[in-house]
């Protein structure tokens, strides 16, 4: 039974394409949940991929997640910055969280440099385009595997 794993992407990312592609890139969210798709399949994985823009339907899947999934890859978006909440319910979860950001937050504004998502997650990748999330997808794998 392959393993099951959420993406969870948040406010805006279903723009994307056409929300400031010298930023975020010309792949349409679709696309980049196409690509994750196949590369789960080939490392043994399912997934199953959800965006909102509203916080509280992020945060009630997060909680449905508790069980069912040996992981949850998560771009919040915007919530990175501002969301206590959606830290609060990814704490429920005991499997990896890892969390994924199109950009390299960190050369951005001084108020994108802090993520209440990276004070759960047991890693973040960010400024790798789309290509972030099939690295999340090979760094769940081994520690799926692993057990962590």
């Amino acid at each position: 039974m392959p393993s099951s794993i959420l993406l969870v992407n948040g406010p805006n990312l279903n723009t994307l394409g056409m929300r400031e592609p010298h930023i975020y890139g010309h792949e349409t969210l679709k696309e980049i949940e196409a690509k994750c798709k196949q590369a789960a399949k080939k490392l043994g994985m399912s997934l199953e991929c959800f965006q909102s823009n509203c916080e509280g339907e992020i945060i009630t899947k997060i909680q449905q997640a508790v069980k069912g999934y040996q992981g949850v890859i998560i771009n919040p978006g915007a919530y990175t910055h501002t969301s206590v909440a959606i830290m609060d319910a990814l704490l429920l979860i005991k499997s990896p969280i890892i969390e994924v950001h199109l950009s390299n937050i960190f050369q951005r504004e001084a108020f994108r440099h802090e993520s209440y998502v990276s004070k759960v997650a047991k890693g973040v990748i960010c400024g790798f385009g789309s290509n972030g999330y099939l690295m999340a997808l090979s760094a769940m794998a081994e520690l799926v595997k692993k057990g962590k």
